[in-house]
């Protein structure tokens, strides 16, 4: 005879089960290098994919898609190709990374701060809806502590979507300011004043997690949306030194780490 105890029990042993099972898994993954860098300059004939890499003086190893191209392995921590993958999520899920590393996903802040504690590149690939795509690259790309909100660092910039990270114009750079999630807030507003519009959090009003500075004119991690209904207000793929005059919320955005 079936009681609640016994329904509770059995879902007990299953939970137990699948938790020892996930715990397995992470156990028996075997680092192929310390990052796609590693793997492609020891393996040149590397092809794209999810590996499992293990960056120094980290204790597990973890799974990364490879972007392997003909100037060395890059590390996506970042892609956006549609609304598969809701992007509108809170610090932790940010921190830990969230959908699926083949397709739409973010790797993880705390990833990204470990990979990036090598001297790294940052790239940045932009697609628009008429079959166009740019680029921007950064050197000396490096995230901050968690303790420094995962303050974003970047260098010299190259490439032909412009320098959106330190903004269209003065005064929004978005270097040298921590992350902030809709339950986490670093950016720099108290309010800002967009015209007669109050901003006193740029992740409620521009939704996604992103290192925003004033709310800035770059936020890959914002709402997804189609072609006719991505200019304007709506351009929530924003990266605003590329496509204008009108705000232009892109096809589909790709993020991802060298390390040189």
């Amino acid at each position: 005879m079936w009681t609640e105890n016994t329904c509770f029990g059995l879902v007990l042993v299953w939970i137990i089960c699948l938790t020892d099972q996930t715990q397995g898994q992470q156990k028996n993954l075997v680092s192929q290098g310390e990052d796609c860098t590693q793997i492609k300059t020891v393996s040149p004939d590397a092809t794209s994919g999810v590996y499992v890499i293990q960056p120094a003086g980290v204790k597990s190893p973890f799974k990364v898609y490879c972007e392997m191209l003909a100037d060395g392995g890059w590390t996506v921590f970042q892609q956006r190709t549609g609304p598969q993958v809701r992007f509108d999520r809170g610090w932790n899920k940010y921190k830990d990374g969230f959908g699926d590393l083949q397709n739409d996903h973010w790797l993880g802040l705390r990833h990204v701060f470990v990979l990036t504690k090598k001297r790294s590149t940052l790239r940045v690939d932009l697609w628009d809806f008429d079959g166009g795509t740019s680029f921007a690259e950064y050197s000396d790309f490096r995230l901050g502590t968690e303790s420094e909100a995962y303050r974003l660092n970047v260098g010299a910039y190259r490439g032909n979507a412009g320098d959106a990270l330190r903004g269209e114009y003065a005064g929004i750079d978005q270097n040298g300011f921590g992350f902030s999630t809709s339950d986490k807030d670093n950016d720099g507003c108290s309010p800002c004043i967009f015209g007669d519009i109050a901003f006193n959090q740029c992740a409620l009003e521009m939704s996604g997690g992103w290192w925003f500075s004033r709310c800035g004119s770059a936020n890959l991690n914002g709402d997804w949306h189609s072609a006719g209904n991505n200019i304007g207000w709506s351009s929530d793929l924003r990266w605003r030194t590329w496509k204008g005059p009108a705000p232009y919320s892109a096809k589909a955005s790709r993020m991802m780490i060298k390390s040189v």
